[in-house]
């Protein structure tokens, strides 16, 4: 439609492409990592894939998708064991409607919770969504192997 507003940039993609002053704790080909900037935990990071997914409905049994999420895993898990050892740690995502980014982004927590009632956004909701452990992801996502005859 002519005249009509673009929509708004996504700021993941933005930080991703380092066109915000947000400070990179982790930067490759693939990913970056930052603190949340609301953190819910003693050490609170997101890991957001450079190439913008939207949320983890988008991800399928892939092996591009399952090595993703697990180099997204193996970043978050490095940062936290230098940062917070001998913590406490849970990854996962928020699956929609209760994502705050339409950009895919693993939460990285080295718990306790602060405040600790934070604990409840980051719990399954089963069937309705809520958050998913990262290990229940790469389950879900994991490639069939092929059958061999």
């Amino acid at each position: 439609m002519a005249g009509a507003a673009s929509p708004a940039p996504c700021v993941f993609c933005q930080i991703a492409r380092n066109s915000t002053s947000t400070p990179l704790l982790h930067s490759d080909g693939k990913v970056v990592a930052f603190q949340d900037i609301k953190p819910a935990a003693f050490r609170h990071y997101l890991v957001i894939p450079v190439d913008h997914i939207p949320t983890v409905r988008d991800l399928q049994r892939k092996e591009d998708d399952y090595s993703l999420v697990s180099h997204m895993l193996s970043v978050g898990q490095a940062l936290l064991q230098r940062d917070a050892p001998h913590k406490q740690y849970r990854f996962g995502f928020h699956q929609p409607p209760l994502n705050s980014v339409d950009h895919l982004h693993l939460h990285c927590l080295a718990l306790p919770y602060i405040p600790t009632w934070k604990c409840i956004k980051y719990t399954s909701l089963g069937p309705f969504g809520g958050f998913i452990e990262a290990e229940k992801l790469l389950q879900r996502i994991k490639p069939l192997s092929p059958i061999s005859s």
